[in-house]
């Protein structure tokens, strides 16, 4: 962390006594000295003149004194420097280490590493940081100005140096601190700094020293996965539906569902996860229940994906229909099953709508001769299979073209509708009724023989012929039926057969003069 602080006056004051000290120690040397030597001379002429005074051997011993002060001051001398000498190399071995140590452990370290005097002067600049910065440890050692250069903000350089002071100030530590600084490509990175501040032997900050960390990559990763989420949120928001995820072992047991249950469903999503409240499973239909596990443990065996559509019943008891797909993936080592859920109730009622457009006459609301050709045959299949009985009536209306000609199809069509509305009213629910074209209808009756039919044929057509219509001009006319009966498997036991049997009949009620029943022989 870069720190613009000042020294205290105890700092000052500390730094002014170490000269202080030496001085006293070297004074402290020299009057040693200097009584040793007044001692020795004193002493040894004393010594000298009480014991050879007078005598020749005087001169010998004074020379002898002389030499002997050198040679012992020699010693003295030559003790003081070697044990200074030897502190030097001492100091100069240790010095040295201490310079290997910061070339290998701290210059060539991974991270950035910045040091701080009390005066805010940059004393280390190590090479990652120089590799980060851009900034060579030329151009910032002792030069105030690398704080505006990394951060070129003054609003935010303050914020900056406003945290980092407490390092200094109270000797507090900042870790985990992200800050932006602009390198000198112009380049913006992010550093995580941890800063502690440099303590001395008296317990004064005399600095700091930070350790930085590049996470401008791990940054925008961060922000990516974020933007992800929130992207993910937003899709699962607007989903026609719920996402959800359930262990594979036990499908539907929710582990997690989206926000759109609550739409889909009727419950929120705390009801649903873990089933709180209640069980995904238990909505779903019954009918449908046995069918989507069976599919989905075989999903699961064969490691493929499904889908299948289904009807839940909703909380307020509305039963929809869904459409679910889903696969089986690893979370954390464990198989589940994740995948989502959407209502389709309208398109399946519109395709209801189709299903039932595609299959009746848009005219009469009957079934149309497709869908008559293909209940009939299997109606044939199983009349012969479990031999029962199975009629069928042609019907054909009686003068329809002249009633066209004399009132328009707009009442032609109003005719046909007429019937088409007597039929549907008065079969049986088993029954069932079909436009075959043009004027002409069929009704098939299951388990009915030929007597019966001829009776509900009757009926039929006296109830047509009861039928009051008007004209354009508002003038009344009645309509007259011919039907023909066919019973299976006397008149045919191929749904041709039949057909062709029944048409044979209503031609002869035709013939016989219109307006009447006629069976086919």
């Amino acid at each position: 962390m870069n720190v613009e602080t000042s020294g205290t006056a105890s700092d000052k004051a500390g730094s002014t006594r170490r000269p202080e000290r030496s001085h006293r120690g070297a004074m402290r040397v020299a009057v040693v000295y200097a009584l040793v030597a007044a001692a020795w001379v004193l002493l040894s002429d004393v010594i000298v003149e009480r014991s050879l005074a007078g005598s020749s051997a005087f001169a010998f011993a004074q020379l002898v004194k002389g030499w002997g002060f050198v040679v012992v001051t020699a010693l003295a001398l030559y003790a003081l420097i070697r044990g200074h000498l030897t502190t030097e190399d001492a100091q100069s071995e240790a010095l040295a280490a201490l310079g290997q140590f910061r070339a290998s452990v701290i210059d060539d370290a991974a991270i950035w590493i910045n040091a701080l005097d009390d005066q805010a002067r940059i004393t280390l600049w190590n090479k990652t940081a120089e590799q980060i910065s851009g900034y060579t440890r030329e151009e910032v050692l002792g030069n105030a100005s690398i704080w505006a250069w990394l951060y070129p903000d003054p609003k935010y350089r303050a914020e900056i140096v406003a945290k980092a002071n407490t390092i200094v100030s109270e000797g507090r530590e900042i870790t985990g601190l992200e800050t932006e600084i602009r390198c000198k490509s112009g380049e913006v990175k992010v550093i995580a700094w941890n800063s502690r501040p440099l303590i001395d032997a008296r317990a004064a900050v005399t600095g700091s020293i930070t350790i930085g960390r590049d996470v401008t990559e791990r940054r925008r990763v961060v922000l990516a996965l974020l933007e992800r989420e929130r992207q993910l949120a937003t899709l699962m928001a607007n989903l026609p539906g719920m996402a959800y995820r359930s262990p594979a072992d036990r499908p539907w047991q929710m582990r997690f569902v989206s926000s759109g249950c609550l739409a889909l469903t009727g419950h929120r999503p705390e009801a649903l996860t873990n089933g709180a409240e209640v069980q995904y499973s238990a909505l779903i239909h019954p009918d449908d229940h046995a069918r989507l596990l069976a599919q989905v443990r075989q999903a699961i065996e064969a490691g493929e994906p499904f889908e299948f559509e289904y009807r839940i019943r909703r909380k307020d008891g509305e039963v929809l229909w869904v459409w679910e797909q889903g696969c089986v993936v690893s979370i954390d080592g464990e198989p589940s099953l994740e995948g989502i859920v959407i209502d389709i109730n309208e398109r399946k009622r519109m395709e209801g709508e189709l299903a039932f457009l595609a299959a009746r006459d848009a005219l009469t609301g009957l079934y149309n001769r497709r869908e008559f050709l293909l209940h009939f045959g299997e109606e044939v299949q199983r009349a012969a299979r479990y031999d029962r009985p199975l009629s069928l009536l042609l019907i054909d209306v009686d003068h329809f073209k002249s009633v066209n000609d004399r009132s328009g199809h707009q009442i032609g069509d109003e005719v046909l509708k007429r019937i088409g509305g007597v039929l549907q009213l008065e079969i049986r629910k088993v029954d069932y009724a079909a436009r075959y074209g043009g004027e002409e209808f069929v009704v098939v009756l299951p388990e009915m023989d030929a007597a019966a039919a001829l009776d509900t044929a009757e009926r039929l057509r006296g109830l047509l012929a009861a039928v009051s219509m008007e004209d354009g001009e508002g003038r009344a006319f009645t309509i007259t039926v011919s039907i023909g009966v066919a019973a299976f498997p006397a008149d045919g036991a191929t749904p041709e057969a039949m057909f062709e049997a029944a048409d044979r009949a209503m031609y002869a009620a035709k013939n016989n003069g219109r307006n009447r029943v006629c069976r086919a022989s």
